[in-house]
């Protein structure tokens, strides 16, 4: 069993409070993610930086100020880099996070840049895909972890809490890496579907390999992919393989008490709307268990 999970619940809200990724309702603007949030009856949003991959606000360097000034409440924000190819996961592997050593550099700085917009939205945590880890032995794997090193050293100079997504690896690797790589501030945003999407494990049991490190989660199903090379399907909650009441369960015994933040990244707005609104009553009905 893991350690208790170092979640920690934002100010004002209650554990296990339900919001939604901006991301997934498309919105360019903060007063229309306001208003998709009171048509779903919640506040609580973890936020885009604003990037290609992500979103690109309308209020450009404004967005910040804007956010703090419409209610909302940010559990943290999330950077996606420039490049960043999901058409397949081969294409992701070569283009995603810190991966590959040709755009360390600039990604670095584009983390400083994502930094100091995370503070600007008064949040201390941030969330990336670090890029596909190599695996020990690998001789990629110490310059890798030399640039997460960085990565870690550059979010503890600004006081931010760095969590790397699941999915790119299994969580048997993830753990040894944070492991190895030994900084308070490294954490985890814990993604069960990705498990699915990548066919990196079981999601159940990865929730108990990384609970120690759960810093945030992001509620979101499929179905594991049936051919190598290419992705499993996404879909709403409750309809994959995840088994999401299970899930909440996993949580529960390692301690999470964070927000639940749904993510939906497949079809058109008002789709994704659908579905957001869909899975929040259906993630009402399993956290009332």
């Amino acid at each position: 069993m893991s350690q208790p999970s170092s979640s920690s619940v934002p100010s004002g809200l209650a554990p296990w409070s339900l919001g939604v990724c901006s991301w997934s309702l498309q919105v360019k603007s903060i007063p229309e993610l306001k208003g998709f949030l009171d048509q779903l009856g919640i506040q609580v949003v973890q936020i885009a930086c604003g990037d290609p991959h992500h979103a690109s606000w309308d209020e450009g360097d404004a967005m910040p100020e804007a956010a703090r000034a419409a209610g909302i409440v940010m559990t943290g924000a999330m950077l996606g880099f420039p490049g960043e190819d999901y058409t397949t996961p081969q294409t992701i592997k070569e283009t995603g996070g810190f991966g590959n050593p040709a755009t360390r550099t600039e990604r670095l700085a584009r983390l400083e840049w994502a930094l100091d917009r995370t503070r600007a939205l008064g949040l201390t945590d941030l969330t990336l895909h670090a890029g596909f880890l190599p695996e020990p032995n690998d001789p990629q794997r110490t310059p890798m972890l030399d640039t997460l090193a960085r990565a870690g050293q550059l979010a503890a100079e600004k006081g931010i809490t760095l969590s790397f997504e699941t999915g790119q690896e299994t969580a048997e690797l993830l753990r040894r890496t944070l492991d190895e790589l030994r900084a308070p501030n490294l954490k985890v945003n814990f993604d069960p579907a990705n498990m699915l999407l990548y066919d990196m494990g079981d999601p159940i049991r990865a929730v108990e390999i990384l609970g120690a490190d759960i810093r945030s989660v992001h509620v979101k199903d499929a179905r594991r992919t049936k051919l190598a090379g290419q992705w499993g399907d996404e879909v709403p909650l409750g309809e994959g393989e995840v088994n999401i009441p299970s899930f909440l369960q996993a949580l529960k015994r390692v301690g999470y008490t964070g927000p639940l933040v749904i993510e939906r990244e497949v079809g058109d707005q008002a789709g994704r709307l659908r579905d957001v609104a869909i899975g929040l009553a259906r993630l009402r009905e399993w956290v009332a268990r």
